[in-house]
């Protein structure tokens, strides 16, 4: 019995990271402070960039392509947008994974600016020149910006929960 629960815990406990995606997907939850109107960061995409960098038994690449089409018809967007976006980004980040040696929190940041800067570029010219929608520039790279701001800390709450399972697991 105790195996049992033991089991089920720990596949509760890796999974985490799916729902959690899932969840941001589905309920199209953007973080933005509600005082400054520009100021929003996509937390999808840190998400995708740790888990792909850090562990990516946890994440599999069908379940991002699904989470970025449940994406584009919660958002509204073409179908396949953020699939590619996600894709690409995940792309970029197992690459980084096999290039590192050690890894450590100030290599992972500077290399998630160029990844996020390639995905909202790639996805600028898709919505704008492909689909001829109108997206504010400005508004995608200070979304870029703040993206990049907030990864460190939410690295670092991500990693003290991995810490926390991690502890659990073995007891």
């Amino acid at each position: 019995m105790f195996l049992i629960k033991k089991s089920f815990y720990s596949i509760f406990l890796n999974s985490i990271p799916i729902v959690i995606l899932f969840f941001l997907v589905f309920t199209g939850f953007d973080l933005s402070i509600a005082t400054v109107e520009f100021v929003s960061f996509n937390f999808v995409y840190i998400i995708l960039f740790f888990y792909i960098l850090k562990k990516p038994e946890s994440l599999g690449y069908g379940l991002i392509f699904f989470s970025g089409i449940v994406n584009d018809i919660v958002l509204g967007l073409p179908i396949g947008i953020s699939s590619i976006d996600f894709l690409i980004l995940s792309g970029i980040a197992s690459y980084f994974r096999n290039l590192t040696l050690r890894p450590s929190l100030l290599l992972d940041w500077m290399a998630f600016f160029p990844s996020i800067l390639i995905v909202n570029s790639i996805h600028y010219y898709i919505i704008k020149i492909i689909f001829e929608m109108d997206l504010s520039y400005f508004f995608l790279i200070m979304n870029c910006v703040f993206t990049f701001l907030a990864y460190p800390i939410f690295a670092i709450l991500i990693n003290i929960f991995n810490l926390k399972k991690l502890r659990n697991q073995n007891v």
